[in-house]
C-alpha cells in the first residue's frame, strides 16, 4: 500500500464533521504510532575517530562528554573515504580503517565557535572534479563579537551591530589532489549572520547533485541547506514574523544553489557572495530585482540535510518545531511554507498565535481541492515518535530489505526508519494529506557465538561511552557503493549497515 488515509487524517475528519474545523490540535496530532514491522539490519562498528574532547576546550559547556562530534562521512570515486569531527578536523581514513588529519579546518579560522552541538566545522563536500581540480567546500561557524569580517547577508531588518554569529562556506584548492594531507590555498565564497542569542540551525549542508552529468543544467552547482537562522526561537523584534522564512528577498529559510566560481571567473551575475548564480534557477530567471537568484526552495525551518535518489528525485530533511519532522521531495522555485505550514497542518504563528500551535488545515485544502501555493511532505512524524529528523537516503546497496527503500532516522532518540520510494514519489501528488508510511528498522548486532542480538543505536553509544548519552545524535552518510554508516557526534564511532549474508558482502562494506 503506497498511500493511507494519512496518519491524523481519520481523527481529523471527525473534528471537521462536528463543525470544529478551527479548533487546535492539542493532542498527539498524528496518533498513528511508528512500529516495526520485522525489517531488521546488522550494524557492525568500523572506526573509532580519536578524543578531541581536549582539543577545544572552549566547548565544554555543551556534551563535555562528547568523544568526537561525527557528521558526514563521504567516499571519493579514488577509493579515499573521509569524515569530519566538528571540533575542526578533517580525517582521512585508510585502507585499514585508521583516521589521519586530512585538514585542520579549525586552525585555519581562529574566530571558530564550538559552544553547541551545531557548530564548528559543520560540513564538507567534495567537488565532482576534485580529481584534477583540488576543489572542496566547508562549512563552519564563527563569532560575531569582535569578528574582523563583515557578513555578505544579514537578516533584513538588522545591521551589523545585531550580528552574532556567522556561518562561512570556503572553497579549498588542493595543490595535489592525490595527496592525503591537504596543502595548498583556500577562498571564501559565502559569508552570512546570524542574530539569534545562540547558534541555532547554522547552514548545515553543502552537497552537489550526485546524479548530474557533465552539460546538464545541474552539474558542478553547489547546495547549501535550508534554515532558519534560529528565528524559530526567538532573537529580536520580528524574530517569529511568519515573513521571515517567506521572502524571496532573503536567504533565510531557503536551500540556496549557485555555481562556487568566482563571477572574476565565469563572467555571471554575482550572488550574495563570491559565487556566480545559477541562471536555471527559478528566481534567476523571473526578470524580479527583488528576488534573490540563489534562491532554488524556500519555506523550511531546518532542511539540514539532502540527497538524491538515482533518478535525480530531490529530499530534504527539515527539522520541525515543536510538533512535526518532515521530508520532502524538493523541486526548483516551490514554497514549503514555514512559518505558516507544519507538516500538513497551518501554524498557530498564522494568526498571531505561538510556533508550537498547529491547527488543521481546512479539508479543501488538505483534500488537494483548492492549492494554496504550498508543496507538502511526502513523510512525516510527531514528537511521541522523535524530535529531529535525520539524514535521508534511498538505498539501492546489497541489503536486500533495504532495496528500494528510504532510510532515515530520528536525531535525538537515535531510532531509524525506512519508507518505501515509490510511496513517497506517489505522495508526491498536490495533495497535502498524501503520505507514505514509516516503518521502523531493528538494529542488531551478532555476539561472540553469532547470535543475533537486537539493540538500539543508544544501546551501542552506551556500550562505547560507558554511560546513557543525553542524546543519540543520530547522522546518517553513505559509501561510494550506496552503504549506510550511522554515526553519532556523542562517541565518535562509525558504524555500517551490512548484509546478513555469511560475511562475504560485509567484508566488501567495511571497506
Amino acid at each position: 500500500m503506497t498511500t493511507r488515509t494519512p496518519l491524523a487524517i481519520i481523527p481529523l475528519l471527525a473534528i471537521w464533521a462536528a463543525g470544529a474545523a478551527e479548533a487546535q490540535i492539542t493532542k498527539n496530532p498524528i496518533p498513528e504510532p511508528i512500529v516495526k514491522r520485522g525489517l531488521a539490519v546488522e550494524v557492525k562498528d568500523l572506526i573509532r575517530l580519536p578524543d578531541t574532547r581536549e582539543l577545544r576546550p572552549s566547548d565544554q559547556d555543551v556534551a563535555p562528554a562528547a568523544w568526537a562530534r561525527v557528521s558526514y562521512v563521504r567516499d571519493l570515486p579514488d577509493g579515499r573515504r573521509f569524515a569530519n569531527d566538528s571540533r575542526g578536523l578533517l580525517y582521512w581514513i585508510d585502507a585499514n580503517n585508521q583516521p589521519h588529519v586530512y585538514a585542520d579546518v579549525g586552525a585555519a579560522f581562529p574566530n571558530s565557535t564550538y559552544k553547541r552541538l551545531e557548530s564548528g566545522f559543520v560540513g564538507f563536500v567534495f567537488h565532482p572534479e576534485f580529481a584534477t581540480n583540488g576543489l572542496f567546500y566547508t562549512v563552519h561557524c564563527e563569532t560575531g563579537a569582535g569578528n574582523p569580517k563583515t557578513p555578505d547577508f544579514i537578516p533584513i531588518g538588522y545591521g551589523l551591530k545585531d550580528v552574532t554569529y556567522h556561518n562561512v562556506i570556503t572553497e579549498w584548492h588542493a595543490t595535489n589532489p592525490a595527496a592525503n594531507t591537504f596543502t595548498g590555498t583556500r577562498r571564501e565564497i559565502l559569508r552570512e549572520a546570524h542574530v539569534v542569542e545562540n547558534l541555532t540551525h547554522p547552514m548545515g549542508a553543502v552537497e552537489f547533485n550526485p546524479t548530474a552529468k557533465p552539460g546538464d543544467a545541474d552539474y558542478g552547482l553547489l547546495y547549501t541547506s535550508g534554515s532558519d537562522h534560529g528565528f524559530s526561537n526567538g532573537g529580536g523584534p520580528n524574530a517569529s514574523n511568519p515573513a521571515q522564512t517567506q521572502r524571496l528577498d532573503s536567504i533565510i529559510g531557503a536551500i540556496l544553489r549557485f555555481d562556487p566560481r568566482s563571477p572574476s571567473v565565469t563572467h555571471g551575475q554575482k550572488g550574495l557572495g563570491d559565487y556566480t548564480i545559477s541562471m536555471a534557477n527559478k528566481f534567476a530567471a523571473d526578470g524580479n530585482p527583488n528576488t534573490l537568484g540563489e534562491i532554488y526552495a524556500y519555506g523550511f525551518r531546518n532542511a539540514h540535510r539532502l540527497s538524491w535518489d538515482t533518478d535525480g528525485t530531490m529530499f530534504a530533511s527539515d527539522i520541525g518545531m515543536d510538533n512535526i519532522e518532515e521530508v520532502n521531495i524538493v523541486r526548483n522555485g516551490e514554497n514549503y511554507g514555514w512559518m505558516k505550514r507544519e507538516g500538513y497542518f497551518e501554524n498557530g504563528r498564522v494568526r498571531g498565535g505561538k510556533l508550537n500551535e498547529l491547527y488543521p488545515l481546512p479539508e479543501e485544502i488538505l483534500s488537494g481541492k483548492v492549492k494554496d501555493g504550498f508543496t507538502y511532505p511526502v513523510l512525516v512524524y510527531d514528537h511521541d515518535e522523535g524530535r529531529s529528523v535525520t539524514d535521508g537516503f534511498a538505498y539501492h546497496g546489497r541489503i536486500a530489505a533495504l532495496k528500494g527503500k528510504f532510510v532515515f532516522g530520528d536525531i535525538q532518540s537515535g531510532r531509524v526508519f525506512a519508507s518505501d520510494l515509490a510511496a513517497m514519489k506517489k505522495a508526491d501528488d498536490g495533495i497535502p494529506q498524501t503520505v507514505a508510511p514509516i516503518e521502523e528498522v531493528q538494529l542488531y548486532i551478532r555476539d561472540a557465538s553469532g547470535k543475533r542480538v537486537d539493540v538500539s543505536f543508544r544501546d551501542l553509544i552506551e556500550k562505547a561511552m560507558g554511560k546513557a548519552p543525553p542524546r543519540a545524535d543520530l547522522h546518517i552518510s553513505h559509501s561510494r557503493d550506496g552503504e549506510l554508516f550511522l554515526t553519532s557526534r556523542q562517541d565518535g564511532m562509525i558504524r555500517v549497515l551490512v548484509p546478513d549474508d555469511g560475511g562475504s558482502a560485509t567484508a566488501r562494506a567495511l571497506r
